[in-house]
């Protein structure tokens, strides 16, 4: 069964002292406002409603969990980058962004969604660089890829491993589209794998996950 399938809503946060406390490994979804990432978290987990998409970028203005099997969370972040957005609230998006990225030891990765006609923009750069502190994994989601040729599609994500590497050596991309359901299975067999739930995982009952035979539960 998908890690996905059956995702929940938990809780919002709008403020660092109104996050839940760590209860399970969350996985954060980041991304620019308009590069598709509401589309993506509703494609991965079956549900078109799951995470609102809006035609008005900026519209995530919290950070809204949801539940997935096996205790995991999917942490979904406020898009950022609209510039329409007033400076008090961008600054707290910012503040509050960057401090959980760099500071909640329940995150075990972070998936940035870049639209793949224009991606490592200056933002990204720099939500790469707040997280590359962390040493923990980043998965990069070329968003919208079906709206590029092959060929196009197969050289930016070429360009963007390639960028990858001046960050960190455990980040990595693929390219992924929403409305072709593409990239699923390769973006869930990543993110799986920081979880540590391989195929023989996925087969058992989520208390079972990762025991070995004789092994006690603290």
């Amino acid at each position: 069964m998908s890690l996905f399938r059956g995702a929940s809503f938990y809780i919002t946060a709008h403020h660092l002292s109104d996050l839940p406390p760590p209860l399970g490994p969350e996985i954060a979804f980041a991304g620019r406002s308009n590069a598709g990432k509401s589309s993506a978290i509703n494609t991965l987990v079956d549900h078109n409603r799951l995470a609102f998409v809006s035609k008005t970028p900026g519209r995530t203005q919290q950070i809204n969990f949801f539940s997935l099997r096996g205790g995991a969370f999917l942490v979904d972040l406020p898009g950022y980058g609209y510039a329409k957005v007033q400076r008090e609230l961008r600054a707290h998006w910012e503040q509050l962004l960057s401090t959980y990225l760099q500071t909640r030891g329940s995150l075990f990765g972070m998936v940035l969604i870049m639209d793949a006609r224009h991606p490592l923009t200056p933002l990204d750069a720099q939500m790469l660089n707040w997280f590359a502190t962390t040493g923990k994994p980043v998965h990069v989601l070329l968003s919208k890829s079906d709206k590029l040729s092959r060929q196009a599609a197969q050289n930016t994500l070429k360009a963007v491993r390639l960028g990858l590497r001046d960050y960190a050596d455990n980040y990595t991309a693929q390219l992924f589209s929403s409305s072709k359901k593409h990239g699923m299975e390769e973006a869930e067999t990543i993110i799986e794998g920081w979880l540590g739930i391989n195929h023989e995982d996925k087969k058992k009952a989520p208390g079972q996950r990762g025991s070995k035979p004789g092994a006690s539960t603290p």
